[in-house]
């Protein structure tokens, strides 16, 4: 064994190094010279080698979801935007007719919106049609334990997600991320795509024996949007995405274990009400050990993103009252983003 070791012919200096790494301690090397004239050549190779062991130039920093589902290209993006903002304004105008929707200089909306301002910068390189989008933020006054960003931007939380659970700002990001990474990876156009796949082709079926009407599959896509549940997989995909997006926001992203313990606590914890609310939410987010871990598994590709991104100026979860309301911290000069 040690001949082939003591006495190689080594392609190059690369081959060489590669060979000495995985050598027994004990072996000897000693290759044949390499004559002049390919010293600068084997050098070039053992630099490429080199280079082809770091990371590529441009190499994109965070997580790796894949691409798209194909089927989300089966429904137009305008007409499930434009559904989107017609539900979203109708369930506003019906939380204003129930004094519930909260208004916009009340101290949660004030900090949901703040929040949201440093995470929607980062948007599209998530989905191109983000910056046409007309973004918008809204607080709904209920004990439910929800949250969901419909297609387009559209944004909405209950007061009891963010009571009920204490959030603080870090896992108010980590929920808004989720949220968005939903309508960013397009997850109700996917789900729309699907059904209309099928139930196209049953309609099709039935036109060809006399029956149906194919335009019946899009009309009531507009209903579908608040309904939908989505995929473990596009949960997971969520999850990470909105990581990401939070830890660029400048929000720890460590933050997503203490936000899934709390919501696994809160469901099992038994007493009250709020459990059943929580089973509500987890009936569409899943929950458990799983999800956790899946975050954690992640959390170095996000962590340096969060170490370099620059802070919010202003924190919204300093003080804590018995409520479980939170009161901003007074701010510094405020910055040009919390301006607009």
């Amino acid at each position: 064994m040690s001949q082939f070791i003591s006495s190689p012919r080594y392609h190059c200096s690369l081959c060489a190094a590669f060979a000495r790494l995985n050598a027994p301690e004990n072996a000897v090397d000693t290759p044949t010279p390499a004559r002049p004239g390919r010293r600068r050549f084997n050098a070039a190779l053992a630099g490429a080698g080199a280079a082809l062991l770091l990371p590529a130039a441009g190499a994109r920093e965070g997580v790796d979801v894949g691409k798209q589902s194909s089927f989300s290209k089966l429904v137009p993006a305008e007409q499930v935007e434009q559904a989107a903002t017609q539900q979203y304004a109708q369930l506003l105008q019906e939380a204003r007719n129930k004094n519930a929707l909260v208004g916009a200089d009340d101290t949660q909306t004030v900090r949901l919106r703040a929040i949201a301002r440093r995470i929607i910068p980062f948007t599209p390189e998530w989905n191109g049609r983000a910056p046409g989008w007309k973004w918008e933020v809204n607080l709904l006054a209920s004990k439910q334990i929800n949250a969901f960003c419909m297609p387009g931007g559209k944004i909405a939380f209950y007061t009891g997600l963010i009571e009920q659970l204490k959030l603080t700002d870090d896992e108010v990001s980590m929920v808004m991320g989720h949220e968005v990474a939903h309508a960013l990876r397009e997850h109700a156009r996917e789900r729309m795509g699907k059904s209309t796949a099928t139930n196209i082709g049953l309609e099709i079926g039935a036109a060809l024996l006399g029956l149906g009407n194919a335009s019946r599959t899009l009309a009531g896509m507009g209903a579908q949007l608040l309904q939908l549940k989505f995929s473990r997989d596009d949960e997971s995909e969520a999850d990470l995405v909105g990581m990401e997006l939070a830890a660029r926001a400048g929000y720890d992203p460590r933050s997503g274990v203490s936000l899934w313990t709390k919501m696994g606590q809160a469901t099992g914890g038994g007493g009250g009400g709020s459990g059943n609310k929580l089973a509500e939410y987890g009936s569409t987010h899943p929950q458990g050990p799983t999800r956790i871990r899946d975050i954690e598994a992640n959390l170095p590709k996000v962590l340096p993103l969060y170490e370099r991104a620059p802070k919010p100026p202003q924190r919204w979860d300093a003080g804590l009252t018995d409520s479980g309301d939170r009161k901003a911290t007074k701010p510094a000069t405020p910055t040009r983003e919390q301006s607009r």
